[in-house]
């Protein structure tokens, strides 16, 4: 792999990403280590995992677009015509554009091998946590959503809405993908950063509380 990385890195370099702080070089980066360390637990072949984890938003659709759905089909394309002018070993081709398709939560995509699984869960992990609390506040403001709702941050007695309101994001999308983690090691991490998410909520509902504990 350390002959084909930096080339997938420049790649990467040359790509409009647009102007997503979720989905920037530092994005792509994340989920290439969470890939590898979940690949190392599993055993994934890493010659599939690293390229599909390096190129798996190399065509990045915004959240709030018609075509979200299609975005990781775009990406596998993509890859592939990438992949195949650097030489890349043909036969691992399809495997890898397999992975980069199943990773995406819109396009509704199982995964039918373990290397799509562990990317699949290294991109769904980098959406929870720390740097998933932060991803979503950076989305939601560029989609102009509020933090919350002042008149029922936590939706007592309505639905929850993340169209209007980004922490409402936790609960229609973001415990749920911590639930829908297919490897062990994946899971094990998502329980973890689902936790401290909960721990977040709850620490926020004190502070706008007007509490001081």
């Amino acid at each position: 792999m350390k002959h084909w990385e930096p080339l997938f890195v420049k790649k990467l370099e040359a790509t409009d990403l647009g102007d997503d702080p979720a989905h920037d070089l530092a994005h792509f980066t994340r989920v290439v280590a969470t890939a590898k360390a979940l690949a190392a637990d599993e055993g994934a072949r890493l010659d599939v995992v690293v390229p599909a984890a390096w190129l798996h938003d190399l065509v990045n659709v915004p959240k709030n677009d018609p075509r979200r759905s299609q975005a990781s089909r775009l990406s596998a394309e993509e890859a592939l015509v990438f992949l195949r002018s650097i030489e890349y070993p043909e036969g691992l081709l399809a495997d890898i554009a397999h992975a980069i398709e199943a990773h995406s939560y819109s396009a509704g995509i199982e995964p039918r091998t373990l290397e799509a699984r562990v990317v699949q869960d290294a991109d769904r992990l980098d959406g929870l946590g720390a740097i998933g609390i932060a991803r979503c506040f950076a989305v939601g403001g560029l989609m102009g959503v509020r933090f919350y709702d002042p008149q029922d941050p936590f939706a007592e007695r309505r639905p929850w809405n993340d169209r209007e309101n980004a922490i409402d994001h936790f609960h229609v999308k973001l415990f749920k993908t911590a639930e829908s983690l297919k490897t062990a090691a994946g899971r094990r991490e998502g329980a973890r950063r689902a936790e401290f998410m909960r721990q977040y909520l709850d620490r926020l509902a004190i502070e706008i509380g007007g509490e001081i504990p």
